[in-house]
């Protein structure tokens, strides 16, 4: 409600101007409650501030979250399923100690670390998060001997492109040195033709002379004469 009664003006003040500006003040103003409101809600950047909601460990644990509670910065009250299997596996103050053991920087990973192997350990209680490094040790050695092999076909291939460009790099006719050079004198020449032994001319006593072509036949005479 606008209180709209004249104070004392000076002279020279219009009452009209003077009626219309203080309605503009106090319909543009907010009311003492919503600035209240909006200071226990908002901080000076405009912020929503987390001095009234608990963590997600306090709510679960149903106590006062302090300022330097250890949990706060790690276990967002949007995410209260974290903190509950975190506890449930290793609780609350076995929790608190380790945190508290790690330093300031590392705590956030840490935090993360205990989720996830909680979840596992939640999802698998015998082997835990073994289980999860086994298979992921697997996948690697997998992995490896792909790997291996993609490398050795490339080499390969690589290998096969060189000789390629090699022999067509080289790619002339050769003539052979045989050739140029003749037979080889390594190779036997043929034997010479065997000719007929020359006629032998002997004086006969009957009929003169008489021609003998083979040894046979002058041994023949031979015997003859002897004989004779």
């Amino acid at each position: 409600m606008i209180d709209l009664r004249l104070p004392f003006l000076p002279k020279g003040i219009d009452v009209c101007f003077w009626v219309r500006e203080k309605v503009k003040r106090e319909v543009e103003a907010p009311s003492i409650p919503d600035r209240a409101f909006n200071g226990r809600q908002l901080g000076a950047a405009g912020t929503n501030l987390n001095t009234i909601t608990p963590c997600a460990a306090c709510k679960l644990l149903r106590r006062r979250c302090a300022q330097d509670c250890p949990f706060s910065p790690y276990f967002s009250p949007q995410e209260p399923q974290k903190f509950a299997s975190v506890h449930r596996v290793f609780g609350a103050s076995n929790v608190s100690k380790m945190l508290m053991e790690v330093p300031e920087p590392q705590r956030a990973d840490a935090a993360n670390s205990l989720v996830y192997e909680a979840n596992l350990r939640l999802r698998d209680p015998i082997y835990g998060c073994m289980g999860a490094i086994s298979a992921l040790q697997q996948q690697v050695q997998a992995l490896e001997a792909e790997l291996k092999a993609v490398r050795t076909e490339i080499l390969k291939h690589k290998y096969r492109q060189q000789a390629a460009a090699a022999a067509a790099a080289n790619n002339v006719v050769v003539i052979p040195t045989s050739a140029l050079l003749g037979p080889s004198p390594d190779v036997a020449a043929p034997p010479p033709a065997v000719l007929p032994p020359p006629a032998v001319h002997l004086l006969d006593g009957v009929s003169g002379y008489r021609s003998i072509n083979s040894p046979s036949s002058i041994a023949r005479d031979h015997n003859l004469s002897y004989f004779g």
